[in-house]
């Protein structure tokens, strides 16, 4: 039996309505996650934790107004199969954005970095607490990894920690970085750095670890740059006729809690980083230094210097003889 007009058109009708309605809800949809709550609303900062799903995501991002509709914004993930791959970490987030841009920002992991600046000469320690300072990660977590000889091996060194290998630079970290990832990304950059002076340290005579050992004294020693290839002379002299380096700075890092006033004592105590009591180099290097340090070791001035003291205005006065050291020593530290 066939069907009837009237039943014919009744079907027409009620899928054209049905298409129409789909049409309709489908603009509406798109509508919402094309355009932004508010186009003048405020930047903030929101935090995802690790394990969060894209429902307490969405449920904070409409709760704190980001956002208009979790429900839209979860029904679209699923259809499109990011809600799985939401980036833990922090966010600078804002309503002016549209719910598919912060989508975007989530699964591709957009998060906040932050700047941290790392001065040469820093020491692990320092360098730790200024993390810290930064809320980037824990200060003696990050310690406990950087004094880990093990760790240390794994790069391919045979220093004790990581002191000296964790470049002084400014970089960006997020907050949500691991300290052992903060450490690895230090330590690319100083074999990233070093990289083209490779070369010169196999000619040198010298391995690896020796010329950071210098050059960190070097950090340590003077601030001024025209200085760092003499004062690398002094101590290249004194190592090659077997003299003890009896670098205060070396004394002063070997000694805990040293609380900045290095006396006699200080001096006659044995250590493995007393190098007025030691012969040759310290263990390792005494901190990070930068590439004009490591430079000045591989690339010295040439002299017969064995002396220096400091002229207390942030140069140094050097001598060939103990007679001429003592002198200058009356000049500028006695006076």
């Amino acid at each position: 039996m066939s069907m009837s007009i009237r039943a014919k058109r009744g079907i027409f009708f009620g899928l054209a309505l049905f298409i129409l309605i789909g049409i309709f809800i489908s603009t509406g949809v798109f509508y919402c996650l094309t355009h932004p709550l508010n186009e003048h609303g405020p930047d903030q900062v929101f935090y995802v934790r690790q394990g969060a799903t894209l429902r307490d995501v969405a449920d904070r991002l409409e709760k704190e107004g980001i956002i208009s509709s979790k429900g839209l914004l979860v029904l679209w993930s699923r259809a499109m199969h990011s809600g799985t791959r939401i980036k833990a970490g922090e966010y600078r987030l804002s309503s002016a954005m549209t719910p598919l841009k912060i989508l975007d920002m989530l699964t591709k992991g957009h998060v906040l970095t932050h700047t941290v600046t790392i001065p040469e000469g820093f020491t692990i320690r320092q360098i730790a607490q200024e993390l810290d300072r930064k809320g980037l990660t824990k200060k003696d977590k990050f310690v406990g990894l950087a004094m880990d000889p093990d760790l240390a091996h794994k790069y391919g060194l045979s220093s004790p920690t990581l002191e000296g290998y964790l470049y002084p630079d400014t970089y960006r970290f997020s907050r949500d970085q691991s300290a052992l990832s903060i450490i690895d990304v230090m330590v690319k950059r100083f074999f990233e750095k070093i990289a083209p002076l490779r070369p010169h340290i196999e000619t040198s005579g010298m391995g690896l670890e020796q010329v950071v050992t210098i050059a960190s004294l070097i950090e340590k020693e003077t601030g001024s740059g025209e200085e760092r290839p003499v004062i690398a002379s002094v101590f290249l002299n004194r190592l090659k006729k077997g003299m003890r380096l009896q670098s205060d700075p070396t004394v002063i890092y070997g000694i805990a809690d040293f609380n900045g006033n290095l006396t006699r004592r200080h001096l006659k105590q044995e250590g493995p980083y007393n190098t007025y009591r030691i012969r040759g180099l310290p263990p390792g290097p005494i901190a990070s230094p930068g590439l004009a340090a490591i430079q000045a070791v591989l690339f010295p001035a040439q002299t017969d210097y064995l002396f220096f003291v400091s002229k207390n205005d942030g140069t140094h006065q050097f001598s060939r003889t103990l007679a001429e050291h003592n002198r200058a020593i009356n000049t500028y530290q006695k006076r």
